[in-house]
């Protein structure tokens, strides 16, 4: 699987990500996923493709006092953001599909918008499981399908109309397990008993179409397939292309909803 498929960035894209994707996508998130885990003081709790750290913070903010909190994540430019952000949370460089603990090892795992991206996604769930204790609980969350998401899919029409397959890929990846029965079959194929999935709306939101743009190119694997004088074309064309999702004083709204799945170990 390459790199874009992967969601795997730059360093450089990855200060872009947290300074504008995390508060337009992912801030809104965390409190229903920690909760979806339930978190609470002591719990020892591990974040899998823990980003720059916007869950773990959160998560880190519920299980205090008493608990601890890893994040994990194999990019090291999202790693050192997460280190700066927070440095009393234990950040550690690690794939999801062999993770470096014991078995039985914390008391919750979770994941937030990360499982589209790994390479074995089977086996990553059967790690995030195996380090789980008796009695734990996991919660992991995914986006809702691309037809669900109309902004995104706004923005993938445009791109795949200006640049082609390879760049529409690209902004396709993060929808790739917004169907339910797909999503679901992933968990059973990793012998995960009892999994739950509940749908929630959610909304993301952009301080306008520039930011908008600039946020999914800069921010994310686009930065590497589209040049300078693509970009430029792409802005002119989103201002015309987007502007159904613009509201009157120029911000930038549309439905993002989300699957979060709940199993528990017994």
């Amino acid at each position: 699987m390459e790199a874009t498929a992967r969601g795997q960035i730059t360093k450089n894209a990855a200060d872009i990500y947290d300074e504008f994707f995390v508060p337009a996508l992912f801030q809104d998130w965390t409190g229903r996923v920690s909760e979806a885990a339930g978190l609470k003081p002591g719990d020892r709790v591990l974040d899998v493709a823990c980003g720059t750290g916007v869950l773990a913070r959160e998560a880190w903010s519920r299980v205090r006092p008493g608990g601890s909190l890893v994040g994990a994540d194999i990019n090291e430019g999202m790693l050192a953001i997460a280190r700066r952000k927070h440095p009393m949370i234990d950040w550690q460089h690690a794939a999801a599909e062999s993770l470096p603990f014991d078995n039985g090892s914390f008391d919750a795992v979770v994941s937030q918008f990360g499982l589209m991206f790994f390479e074995d996604r089977v086996k990553a769930l059967k790690e995030m499981w195996r380090v789980l204790r008796s009695g734990g609980r996991m919660a992991v969350a995914v986006w809702d399908s691309l037809d669900s998401t109309p902004g995104y899919a706004a923005v993938t029409a445009m791109l795949q109309r200006m640049f082609g397959d390879h760049v529409a890929d690209a902004m396709r990846a993060p929808f790739n397990l917004g169907d339910t029965e797909v999503l679901v079959a992933l968990f059973a194929a990793a012998d995960i008993p009892g999994a739950r999935l509940r749908t929630m709306e959610g909304t993301a939101q952009f301080p306008s179409i520039e930011s908008w743009i600039h946020t999914d190119v800069k921010g994310w694997t686009l930065a590497d397939l589209i040049d300078d004088a693509q970009y430029e074309a792409l802005r002119h064309e989103a201002q015309l292309e987007l502007r159904r999702f613009a509201q009157d004083d120029g911000t930038v709204a549309f439905l993002a909803p989300a699957h979060i799945v709940m199993a528990e170990k017994l």
